[in-house]
């Protein structure tokens, strides 16, 4: 972990810049004396890890400056060409400054402190140093995407191109997360496999709703000479609270806004022996059009249907969509192979309607929708939400800077 950086007992002051000023006090006794006519104040000395010029630092260990017999004034962190800031927090004593996050692999930082002693005097010190070029790279992508408007049910998505396998690894993970909101509330991480996290709030987003996930990914150790390369992040809003309800007992889907019906529809749900899932879904995604196949289920031969209108609810192929073939069935009986069927007017109006992450919850049928077919956080309660966290911990939103 620390190859490359110094460390060696000849070097007592390897992982330091340190900078001595000591300040005169003038006069003396009238006598004519020679020397220092007053006592020397303390020397400052401002101390910076890692020292400057080192090659190799490994991005996961923070930088530090001290401030021995003085204090810090102020500390500038900044990589790359452009100078971008990096974050640091200074103690309330003002005698240590420490970075927030772990630092971009593969790059040049600067770090400029000043502080004074006891007699008032400024002195200032430096360090410039590169991080290490990781052996095995972690890249991520994330959901919802940057300036989307999404469902009260929508969960953050966090995927990852390297598996974390170890607690360790993944408490770093989460411990990297910033989850900031415009009105806080609490949620927390649920690791649904190794290669992917997704954090939803304790109950529904509250309608308008901004928020901003940041992964300080970069720098981050998740394994042996695994590194992260980049942050990620992304800003999205809460849209309406829409909710659908589908009966399949009654062959009825209610659509509410705010908890206000706006429109009531007749549908159609899987036939015996293709019985749709029960429980509580989100709309996945949306397609105009789709060719429906049932070789993507396992049973090729079965149907091969044009689609329109389409809104995904699983990832084993559960839609709500247009289907003119069955009007007649619709409202009166269920003959799907497990989607919702909708008339086209219904099912376009729904598709126009529906943003990803809406609330659909459906009831009345044999099979209940596992945990996992597709972005499922409502198929678990709160606590069984919390027990898939490697901290076990709730998560309360920070505020929006």
């Amino acid at each position: 972990m620390l190859k490359g950086r110094t460390g060696t007992a000849g070097a007592a002051l390897a992982g330091a810049v340190l900078i001595a000023v000591a300040g005169c006090s003038s006069g003396g006794d009238g006598g004519g004396k020679g020397g220092d006519g007053g006592k020397a104040a303390d020397a400052v000395k401002l101390a910076i890890t890692p020292a400057t010029g080192t090659r190799e630092a490994a991005p996961d260990q923070p930088v530090t400056v001290t401030a021995d017999k003085g204090r810090l004034t102020s500390v500038t962190l900044t990589y790359g060409k452009k100078n971008t800031k990096a974050e640091g927090r200074l103690a309330p004593d003002g005698k240590l400054w420490k970075s927030s996050w772990t630092l971009r692999p593969s790059t040049t930082y600067t770090v400029t402190a000043k502080g004074t002693g006891e007699g008032g005097k400024e002195v200032t010190a430096t360090s410039t140093f590169t991080t290490l070029t990781p052996k095995k790279k972690l890249t991520s992508g994330m959901s919802p995407l940057d300036g989307e408007t999404v469902g009260v049910g929508m969960p953050v998505q966090l995927l990852l191109s390297r598996p974390v396998s170890t607690k360790a690894g993944k408490i770093a993970v989460e411990q990297a997360l910033e989850v900031r909101m415009s009105k806080p509330v609490e949620g927390a991480w649920y690791w649904i496999s190794d290669k992917e996290v997704d954090f939803r709030p304790r109950d529904y987003w509250p309608t308008g709703q901004k928020v901003k996930v940041i992964a300080h990914l970069a720098g981050l150790k998740v394994g042996e000479g695994v590194y992260g390369m980049k942050d990620r992040s992304a800003a999205f809003t809460v849209g309406p609270r829409h909710i659908t309800t589908i009966d399949a007992k009654k062959h009825r889907a209610t659509v509410t806004e705010g908890g206000k019906t706006v429109r009531t529809m007749k549908v159609s749900l899987g036939k015996p022996g293709h019985d749709s899932y029960s429980g509580t879904m989100i709309a996945q995604e949306k397609a105009k059009d789709i060719i429906m196949d049932s070789a993507t289920t396992g049973d090729p031969g079965e149907y091969r249907i044009p689609t329109k209108w389409n809104v995904r609810l699983t990832y084993s192929g559960t839609f709500v969509h247009s289907a003119p073939w069955s009007t007649d069935a619709q409202g009166n009986d269920n003959v799907s192979h497990g989607c919702v069927n909708a008339s086209p007017e219904d099912a376009k109006w729904f598709y126009n309607f529906t943003n990803r992450g809406d609330i659909v919850k459906v009831t009345g049928t044999s099979r209940k929708l596992q945990f996992g077919n597709g972005p499922t956080p409502w198929a678990k309660s709160w606590e069984g939400w919390l027990e898939g966290s490697a901290t076990g911990k709730p998560v309360m939103g920070l505020p929006l800077k």
